[in-house]
C-alpha cells in the first residue's frame, strides 16, 4: 500500500507557525511522522531499511494526496484531534493545512484505538543508471507547468479560490530545499517531486477532469520510474494547457 508523507500546519491566523509537524498519507490513510508537538513515534533503525510507526487517518482513494500537494483539512472527531497536541481549537475541531512530501509503504497495523497506527516503510523510485539523463525531461515539465499556470490565472476563478494556483504552490514547494527534520529516505529525489507537482487541479475542472486527475494520480503513486512518471506528467499537462487556452477562448467569446 503506497502512501504519501506530508507536512501538517494549522491554517487557522489562530495557530502559531511552530506549530508545524510532519504527516504521511496512504492512498487509503493518513498518519503522522515526527514533529516538534505531534503525538510521540517511533522510528527503528533496519538492516536494509528504516521503520515508522505513525498513527494513521483514513481517507478514501478519491481524496488522494500525491507529493507536493497541498490540502486544507478541517478535523473534528476527537480521535483525530486526540493525533495533535498543544493546538488552539476553532468552535468545533481544528482546522489545518497538509502538504505531501513524499510516499511510504504500510507493513503492519498495530492499534486501532482511540485511533489506527501503523509502521511504514520509506517508498522512492528506483535510482537510474544516469540521474544526469532525468534533468532534460525534468526542465520540460518544470517549462510545461509554467505555461499551464500562465494561462490558468487568466482564467475566471470562484471568490473563495486561493490567489495563487495549486499548480505553482506545489511547484515553489518542490523547488525549495527541504529542511524537514526527518531520515532522508523518506523524501523524494527533485524528478521525483516535479513529476508529481504536475498532477493539480486546474480552476474550473469539470467531474470528469478531476475523475482523470484521480486516476493519474493513483497510477503515479505506483510508479517506481521517474523518467516514465515524468513523461506521463508532461503529456497530462500538455493536455491541461490545450484545455485551459479552449476555456479562455470561450470566456473571451463569452466576455465580448
Amino acid at each position: 500500500m503506497n502512501c504519501t508523507a506530508f507536512n501538517l500546519t494549522p491554517s487557522s491566523p489562530f495557530f502559531p507557525e511552530k506549530n508545524s509537524r510532519l504527516i504521511a498519507r496512504t492512498r487509503t490513510h493518513d498518519f503522522g511522522f515526527t514533529g516538534k508537538r505531534l503525538k510521540r513515534c517511533r522510528m527503528v533503525a533496519m538492516a536494509t531499511s528504516l521503520e515508522l510507526e505513525l498513527p494513521l487517518l483514513p481517507f478514501s482513494l478519491n481524496e488522494v494526496l500525491v507529493p507536493s500537494e497541498s490540502k486544507t483539512l478541517h478535523l473534528y472527531e476527537a480521535r483525530y484531534l486526540g493525533l495533535l497536541e498543544e493546538v488552539e481549537r476553532l468552535e468545533v475541531g481544528a482546522l489545518v493545512s497538509i502538504r505531501g512530501i513524499g510516499r511510504v509503504k504500510i507493513v503492519k497495523f498495530v492499534q486501532a484505538d482511540p485511533y489506527l497506527k501503523g509502521v511504514v516503510i520509506p517508498v522512492q523510485d528506483r535510482v537510474p543508471d544516469s540521474v544526469s539523463k532525468l534533468h532534460p525531461k525534468v526542465m520540460q515539465v518544470k517549462e510545461a507547468l509554467y505555461s499551464l499556470n500562465s494561462l490558468e490565472i487568466k482564467l475566471k476563478a470562484p471568490k473563495e479560490a486561493q490567489l495563487q494556483t495549486r499548480i505553482a504552490n506545489s511547484l515553489m514547494w518542490t523547488e525549495k530545499e527541504l529542511l524537514l527534520h526527518c531520515n532522508e529516505a523518506f523524501f523524494p529525489s527533485l524528478a521525483e517531486r516535479v513529476s508529481f507537482a504536475a498532477l493539480q487541479p486546474i480552476s474550473g475542472s469539470t467531474e470528469s477532469e478531476l475523475l482523470k486527475l484521480q486516476q493519474e494520480k493513483l497510477r503515479a503513486m505506483d510508479l517506481r520510474d521517474s523518467f516514465q512518471r515524468l513523461d506521463n506528467s508532461l503529456e497530462f499537462v500538455k493536455d491541461n494547457i490545450s484545455r485551459v487556452a479552449a476555456k479562455l477562448a470561450i470566456q473571451s467569446v463569452e466576455m465580448q
